[in-house]
């Protein structure tokens, strides 16, 4: 507890020492809440009711020199029965960027979330109480940026340090005939960039950049460790004046290495949480290695100042390599920012960069116990900065490094009473360990998954609104005894407030499918009351 409480207290923290400075547009609410839940297995399962003490906090800050959000929810479910262990989870998420001086800019952002362990397991919409291969996710990263010029000559350097922790799951939410798998614990990462360019409005009648990078993790579980240096140079050659030709070289070194489990009777040992033993007495094994050089090229397209488009090919990691954005501000208020990569990860620096794309001020739902709260696409309220999702991120917890291809999408958008927002995607994971490991090999393997979330929330006057929530994932693997899983649902909340007593009555249906296995459905009902101090 102490641990997630950090993650909100640290951001807020920042938020409110420059409110002390610039008061403009500066709002903190704490709160406490209590609420009726009933949950329902729609199969012929057990119906359980439970109540849910909650406290939190709901700050934001927008002013010259620092703009950021942070929502942060603890809740204690007691269960009126017996078919409940008393749990606690732990939700939210904090962005905070801070100008110290010019040039010189403080970021920092934390995440507490349950999402999926396994990818070939159950995907239970609601992700409290008796659910099974559901973890809870800590990640907490920050850092300073510098972006300077020296006549046409511009600057720019940051360094990211990042933590994240992951817990064992309740259930291990595997069907017959799956092999048990070990799982995540934390990882620390390092990260700085560092480059000098010049535009192609400067003394070249091209755009020159320079640039270097370094990455480090050291995760827990078999003192795994990811170690990466890169070098690349790029050139912008303008055609009109709205668009322009991209290329780019480079050299790189990434190397993941981890260490043997210890064996008993020639299975890996496992402790009382789940996760592998290491053997003391083990090497360094290379589960990823490339030393190369890597090239690309592509166009730089921005017919006005509300639309970019980028789209680079090239060859990286031994294969064709596709990389490109979109971005089109519509309105002030309404944006849409789709990406594609390819990178070689670990899902500690994946959930960092995750992170990172994140907005500084988005939508919080009213009740964190339905839906996906933060593990799935996150709507921004401004046109500039439409939000992020991180369901590539979450589509499991991944011990081995993999490379990571995709594309993902949102569309946010704040228009009279009414904000909405789509989020879609694609992700492939090829996962990496070494060869030589007994006994957890998983070389070449793909996941892969497709997912898609909307949400709409309509203010019916000054104290009353509605909001919907829909979601759909869908996972396959080439893990040995995986199947492919198909998760959806739907959530409504009316929420009517009485000056600082807030209520709210939500609903929600979800399902999930496992191979052929039949459907599992399951409803959900809510009644609650909050007081904002």
């Amino acid at each position: 507890m102490i641990r997630s409480a950090l993650l909100g207290v640290s951001l807020l923290a920042l938020a409110t020492g420059a409110e002390a400075q610039e008061r403009a547009r500066t709002s903190v609410q704490p709160y406490v809440e209590v609420s009726q839940l009933f949950a329902a297995d729609l199969d012929g399962g057990d119906a359980v009711t439970y109540t849910a003490l909650s406290a939190g906090v709901d700050a934001q800050i927008e002013t010259r020199r620092v703009q950021g959000q942070v929502s942060y929810r603890y809740d204690r479910y007691i269960d009126w029965g017996d078919d409940l262990g008393d749990n606690d989870v732990h939700s939210g998420l904090g962005r905070v960027t801070a100008l110290v001086t010019p040039g010189l800019t403080m970021e920092a952002g934390a995440l507490a979330t349950r999402a999926r362990s396994n990818i070939g397991g159950a995907a239970p919409g609601v992700l409290v109480g008796n659910v099974a291969n559901v973890s809870q996710v800590y990640s907490i990263y920050g850092g300073p940026s510098l972006s300077t010029t020296a006549g046409p000559v511009s600057l720019n350097a940051y360094y990211r340090l990042g933590y994240t922790k992951v817990e064992t799951p309740t259930f291990d939410g595997l069907t017959p005939g799956q092999p048990r798998r070990d799982y995540y614990d934390d990882a620390t990462n390092h990260q700085a960039f560092a480059s000098i360019g010049t535009g192609t409005r400067g003394p070249l009648p091209v755009g020159l950049t320079v640039s270097a990078a370094w990455e480090r993790e050291d995760a827990g579980q078999l003192s795994q460790r990811y170690d990466g240096w890169f070098g690349r140079a790029d050139v912008t050659v303008p055609v009109t004046p709205y668009l322009a030709l991209l290329g780019g070289v480079g050299y790189e070194r990434i190397e993941t290495s981890q260490r043997d489990p210890l064996l008993v009777g020639g299975v890996p040992a496992v402790d009382r949480d789940g996760r592998f033993v290491e053997d003391p007495s083990s090497p360094r094994r290379i589960a990823y290695r490339t030393d190369g050089v890597y090239y690309d090229a592509g166009v730089l397209y921005r017919p006005n100042r509300r639309t970019e488009l980028t789209a680079r090919v090239g060859e990286r990691y031994g294969s064709v390599s596709y990389t490109g954005s979109l971005t089109y501000q519509a309105s002030a208020q309404t944006g849409l920012a789709i990406g594609v990569y390819d990178s070689v990860q670990t899902f500690g620096r994946q959930l960092r960069n995750g992170l990172t794309g994140l907005p500084t001020s988005f939508v919080a739902a009213r009740d964190a116990n339905f839906g996906q709260q933060y593990s799935g696409c996150v709507f921004g309220t401004t046109g500039s900065a439409p939000g992020g999702c991180l369901s590539d991120v979450f589509q499991s917890i991944s011990t081995a490094s993999y490379r990571a291809r995709g594309i993902d999408g949102v569309l946010s958008s704040v228009r009279g009473r009414s904000t909405y927002g789509v989020g879609a995607g694609y992700a492939n994971r090829e996962l990496y360990s070494s060869r030589s490991t007994p006994g957890i090999s998983v070389y070449g393997l793909n996941d892969e998954s497709v997912y898609g979330q909307a949400f709409w929330q309509y203010q019916l006057g000054r104290t009353s609104a509605v909001d919907a929530n829909a979601f759909v994932n869908y996972y396959t693997s080439e893990l040995p005894g995986s199947e492919d899983v198909w998760s959806y649902g739907a959530t409504g909340t009316y929420s009517r407030s009485f000056g600082r007593l807030g209520t709210t009555a939500s609903v929600g249906l979800y399902s999930f499918k496992v191979g052929d296995f039949d459907s599992t459905w399951s409803a959900q009902a809510q009644l609650g009351a909050r007081y904002t101090f």
